[in-house]
């Protein structure tokens, strides 16, 4: 029983000690989606516990038996319990009495400080010591002008003038250099963080290249990502290579994670998937999140390792707790997935982005006292996306003229805001708690719902899960998704009310349908531990891969496209070649769609090869015209063979699953001129059709393509069938009777006939000379004999 405790404690100090090392550093820049947090090795190991955990502000109990179940097993269980707890009880005692004795060897094998030079050379420093009438508990530069550090060898400096130097010379002007460099590194950061001018942000990014000169690692990893995808700093994918490589020796996660993009995608480096996924793996092993998530998609679709459900549900979930963990009830922020192909054939219809004078247009609106407009543009605020910053204070203002205007969807919100609290807003249970009653008594659901949240915390009135339950039943009866969520909750847990499985799974897909990433990280979790539902894998991998997508490194998605729109592809293809490591699938296609424009940042002879790989994996994932894209370049041949069978198997699948009609046009094509199948023209005539019918943009193609089949079907029949042999098995006896010559000698009479009394009416109808025409008044000509203008 000793060594078991021991060996306890031995793991739990090892955790701890490699948990230190792992600990994140984290900024309050709001570039996080590269710069991620780092997770401590403890975290890591609660991620995989089957504990409890909180998800939306609740004790989410992973549990995967039935109430049933735990009655059966009660009985059994009170009993091990009685066994447990006396071994327990000793196992306790003995790894206290353990951990009191390494705490009391620990405070006697401390360090001592040595003082080094001075007038007590080689003496241990005396803490506290007395200097200038203040008590000195570590060593001081106080006193110096060099800025050194000093410590007194006896309490009272002033009476024995005993002291020596903390540090030798060299060391001191390592730790005056970095702080020198962290001093430079925080102003930098300063004016990143307070500014929204491109100008201003530039010039942060001067004192961030000055810290990074002076090796500071946070600096480094800063400037290392700008110069990678050009922000605010021209783009230098060799320079942030040699940055990268820096701080990967250093120890850096997000150097490891970055190296590991450089191999994966080729840029400054020959392509190598085995060394990527060695970077991208201590990356993971040193907390970072997004090295996590890229994994975590390579072990679901099988990208240079073999195909792990099991091993993508790990790394998928992990990151997905932190996402959560950040999420508030307002659902998360907007994710805006724009495909550039749909943008090109599509301008500014498939990308869901506010132009800049419809927004100066509901401005207008609001200024004049339009309720609706006020009450749109706050969320627009308040949330973000379709072409607005996230801008809380202007979010408020909105909110409150329209409150004021009697607006129960702007009380409301208020309320929200009020309850989470904010740099413009502070946070207030009493003034979110008015807001709420106020918006509740009109019956409006997003006060309804956030008076059940106060009502299940306690937040400014007394804790009361029945009077919760019935916000929340109002709530979600409107279709409010935080309410349906909640009450998911609370089936769940068995708050207020009996727990209920079926009932949290149903209200929880209720809250998914409307997008809320809370309730798609529940649902991913209930599959995941087979809770209510069949254990599924896949189902749960799926969900947390929407839940991670959801993260604050989603902005990018933004940050790339507009660097699209400014002309600076080379920029957007490197942040969504990132993106498309991580899984996104909108950023997969985007990339393709520039590569396949021969983006310069690549060889030419790379572009094509690259788009095939990002099409494929995009098409993987269910995107239809990725699908029909790798068609198309197996069929002309680009970046591969010409292989007319794989690109006939692509198009099927995108017509059988995705029901494409440009798949359906492409079949048709194939089966007419028998490319990578045997020529069939009946075939050919049934996808046209089958394209016209799903499609119809495509109905005047396939109209063509019908008649040139058309002309082509009489030819091959005429060509097929010999003509004087037709005629000489015609009997005319028996096809137009015994007389049938009376009957062709009769018509060619009357044609003859018919022909001759036209040649007469043309004689007789001979002009009069000029001369003898009676003088009549000018008049047009018929229109049948106007001359053509």
């Amino acid at each position: 029983m000793g060594r078991r405790a021991r060996l306890g404690l031995v793991l739990c100090l090892a955790a701890l000690w490699a948990g230190g090392l792992a600990a994140a550093d984290e900024e309050g820049n709001q570039d996080e989606s590269l710069e991620s947090k780092t997770l401590s090795a403890e975290d890591q190991v609660k991620d995989h516990s089957t504990g409890t955990r909180v998800v939306a502000g609740q004790i989410f109990l992973e549990s995967g038996k039935s109430d049933s179940q735990s009655e059966d097993e009660e009985n059994f269980h009170s009993q091990e319990e009685e066994k447990e707890n006396s071994l327990e009880e000793l196992n306790s005692i003995e790894t206290s009495n353990l951990l009191n004795k390494d705490l009391e060897e620990t405070e006697i094998q401390s360090p001592v400080l040595t003082a080094i030079g001075g007038t007590a050379d080689g003496e241990p420093c005396h803490f506290p010591f007395l200097f200038m009438e203040k008590e000195y508990a570590e060593c001081t530069a106080d006193g110096r002008e060099d800025g050194r550090l000093w410590c007194a060898t006896t309490y009272d400096y002033k009476k024995d003038q005993k002291w020596g130097f903390c540090e030798t010379e060299e060391q001191s002007n390592k730790r005056r250099q970095m702080q020198e460099a962290e001093d430079v590194y925080q102003t930098g950061m300063k004016i990143l963080n307070e500014s929204s001018k491109k100008a201003q942000k530039k010039e942060a990014y001067q004192y961030l290249l000055k810290a990074a000169d002076m090796n500071h690692t946070k600096a480094m990893e800063k400037v290392s990502y700008a110069l990678l995808f050009g922000d605010y700093l021209k783009q230098n994918i060799q320079s942030s290579k040699e940055l990268f490589e820096k701080l990967t020796e250093e120890g850096s996660p997000k150097g490891q994670m970055a190296l590991g993009f450089l191999y994966a995608s080729g840029l400054g480096v020959n392509s190598s998937q085995a060394k990527a996924l060695v970077y991208y793996t201590f990356g993971a092993l040193g907390g970072n999140l997004i090295a996590h998530m890229i994994l975590g998609y390579r072990y679901w679709a099988g990208i240079g390792v073999l195909q792990s459900c099991e091993s993508a549900l790990t790394h998928y979930r992990l990151v997905a707790n932190h996402v959560a963990s950040d999420i508030s009830l307002t659902g998360g922020t907007v994710v805006q997935r724009i495909r550039l192909a749909d943008e090109v054939e599509n301008p500014g219809m498939a990308s869901g982005m506010l132009e800049e004078d419809l927004i100066q247009y509901y401005q207008f609106l609001a200024e004049k006292g339009d309720v609706q407009a006020q009450v749109g543009l706050g969320q627009l605020h308040l949330h973000g996306g379709r072409g607005v910053e996230q801008n809380h204070q202007r979010a408020f203002e909105y909110f409150n003229q329209a409150a004021n205007a009697g607006n129960s969807h702007a009380m409301a919100f208020l309320g929200k805001m009020y309850s989470e609290g904010s740099d413009v807003v502070p946070q207030s249970n009493e003034t979110a708690l008015q807001y709420f009653k106020k918006a509740a008594d009109m019956g409006n659901p997003v006060g309804q719902s956030g008076l059940g949240m106060a009502y299940l915390y306690g937040r400014g009135v007394p804790v009361n899960y029945e009077l919760a339950l019935k916000y929340f039943q109002k709530a979600a009866e409107q279709g409010w998704v935080d309410g349906q969520l909640q009450l998911g909750s609370m089936y769940y847990n068995g708050i207020g009310v009996k727990r209920d499985y079926k009932q949290a799974l149903k209200y929880f897909n209720l809250a998914s349908q409307g997008g809320h990433i809370l309730a798609f990280y529940n649902l991913a979790q209930m599959h995941a531990t087979g809770t209510g539902v069949m254990r599924s894998c896949h189902t749960a991998v799926e969900l947390f891969k929407n839940v991670c997508e959801r993260g604050r490194w989603s902005e990018r998605l933004m940050t790339a496209y507009n660097s699209y729109k400014d002309g600076d592809s080379n920029s957007a293809v490197v942040q969504y070649l990132l993106l498309a490591e991580q899984g996104y699938e909108v950023a997969q296609s985007n990339a393709a769609f520039i590569l396949d424009q021969k983006a310069s940042i690549v060889g030419e002879n790379e572009t094509y090869p690259r788009a095939l790989l990002h099409w494929n994996r995009a098409a993987s994932q269910g995107y239809t015209v990725a699908r029909i894209k790798l068609g198309d370049y197996h069929f002309y041949g680009f970046g591969t063979d010409v292989d007319y069978e794989t690109a006939f198997i692509h198009y099927r699948l995108a017509s059988e699953q995705q029901h494409s009609a440009q798949a359906m046009f492409n079949l048709g094509y194939m089966h007419e001129k028998g490319l990578g199948i045997k020529q069939d023209i009946h075939l050919a005539k049934r996808f046209y059709d089958m394209a016209a019918e799903a499609s119809p943009d495509a109905q005047v193609p396939v109209f063509l393509a019908l008649c040139k089949l058309g002309v082509i079907y009489s030819l091959q029949y005429v060509r097929e069938i010999n003509i004087r042999e037709l005629f000489s098995h015609i009997d005319m006896d028996q096809l137009l009777g015994p007389e049938w010559d009376l009957y062709l000698m009769t018509i060619i009479a009357l044609l003859l006939g018919t022909i001759i009394a036209y040649r007469q009416r043309q004689h007789q109808a001979i002009p009069r000379p000029a001369g003898l025409r009676p003088a009549v008044p000018q008049q047009e000509p018929p229109p049948e004999h106007q001359p053509p203008q």
